[in-house]
């Protein structure tokens, strides 16, 4: 019997029993099955002599029977699984050879791993980085017979990326695969664009030095030729582009990984901040858990709280970064930035105290009826709620209202 087959045989009992406590029991069962039968196939393919089934079981603390049954579960689904015998009779087993016969040199955890990772491609649908990923998603798809096939389509649904913030680009394929060979030729570009403040489109040249993808959404760089400096464009304003028949240099001394180092994200300022936040101890796991910025410091203080710091040559996308935590984050300094944060707090209170539609009082009705007879908890209720979640569990990530895309420039 298949890995797959078993799994529907599982979860059909489960469900059969009405238990569904039976059912979440199987589901983490079958996550921590497909985390160790991963690891196994890496463990087969990139050692050379492969390993034995007491080996397998002792790096990966189960006992011989179930790496068996592992071992087994592979052949079945058609896996090149080979074993040897060696020296005193044991047996080791191996992944046979790479996919280099089905035209692709690459090892099977290899393989898996690209076609593992084929979702989080999906902003780019549309264009041609996402043709030619499925291309190759494609020529990976023939090294496995049907049944390894669905066994590692199962594996992944075990991994999902969110669409939170995320860019649809699917309808911009034409012009970015324009952006791209004017890139590649290097070829200034006559790039119409209406940034989030502009009334009206603007058509300016540009010499597109590359792309960077940050929060969901796609950004070109380049050289803004009338104002002689480097820009960002996010690449859901620009409305057209014409490449022209003029070309131009990079700079040699050019990087995108240096030129956005000191950023926070993609707004590029012009000074030297040293930035340091305190953060209150509901928090402090939360931000601790992230690498936000390459020049990050933590410093844990005893009663849980933590002051992260970085230097930036701006402030613009850390402060409202830093305003998506609420009263949980204060800034120590730079003076200016705490300034503008206070600022902010005070706007967004006079914002509030003259709000048009007062929430209804405590006690009042729980619930409102909306279209079709549908009913949906009261405001008060749903604010009540929020808190208490906010309380209870892990802080949320920053909000789409705190989204520094928001400060970009051009």
């Amino acid at each position: 019997m298949t890995m797959l087959r078993l799994f529907r045989r599982v979860a059909r009992d489960a469900v059969a029993a009405g238990s569904s406590q039976g059912f979440l029991e199987w589901e983490m069962s079958r996550q921590a099955a497909l985390v160790r039968q991963w690891t196994i196939l890496r463990i087969l393919s990139s050692r050379h002599y492969g390993a034995t089934v007491r080996e397998l079981a002792a790096e990966l603390n189960v006992s011989m029977k179930t790496i068996r049954r592992d071992l087994e579960t592979f052949a079945l689904a058609g896996f090149p699984i080979e074993e040897t015998v060696v020296e005193y009779g044991r047996k080791r087993w191996k992944l046979r050879g790479d996919a280099s016969n089905q035209g692709v040199f690459l090892a099977y955890d290899e393989a898996i791993a690209l076609h593992l990772g084929r979702s989080f491609m999906e902003p780019l649908a549309g264009t041609m980085f996402w043709e030619a990923a499925q291309s190759a998603f494609q020529k990976i798809r023939t090294m496995f017979k049907p049944d390894a096939l669905r066994y590692v389509q199962q594996l992944a649904g075990a991994f999902h990326a969110t669409s939170f913030g995320r860019c649809d680009y699917s309808k911009m394929a034409d012009l970015i695969d324009e952006l791209v060979i004017a890139v590649e030729e290097r070829k200034v570009v006559q790039l119409s664009y209406r940034s989030l403040k502009a009334k009206e489109t603007a058509t300016y040249p540009v010499c597109p030095y590359g792309f960077t993808f940050h929060r969901g959404a796609l950004y070109l760089v380049g050289l803004a030729v009338k104002h002689g400096e480097i820009r960002h464009w996010k690449m859901n304003r620009v409305e057209n582009v014409e490449t022209s028949s003029e070309t131009f240099e990079i700079p040699e001394d050019f990087s995108l990984k240096e030129h956005l180092a000191k950023s926070f994200g993609v707004f590029q300022g012009e000074g030297d901040h040293h930035v340091r936040v305190l953060f209150s101890p509901e928090v402090a796991r939360y931000v601790s858990e992230s690498q936000w910025h390459a020049s990050q410091t933590l410093v844990h203080h005893r009663d849980g709280s933590v002051i992260a710091e970085f230097d930036l040559d701006g402030t613009e996308e850390i402060a409202r970064w830093i305003l998506s935590f609420g009263k949980h984050a204060e800034v120590l300094e730079p003076p200016e930035l705490r300034e503008a944060i206070a600022a902010e707090v005070v706007e967004m209170n006079r914002c509030y105290a003259h709000a048009a539609s007062p929430l209804p009082k405590a006690g009042g009705s729980l619930a409102v009826r909306g279209k079709a007879g549908e009913t949906h908890p009261s405001p008060d209720r749903a604010a009540a709620t929020h808190t208490k979640k906010i309380a209870r569990y892990d802080p949320p990530v920053p909000s789409v209202a705190a989204d520094p895309q928001c400060a970009i420039r051009s």
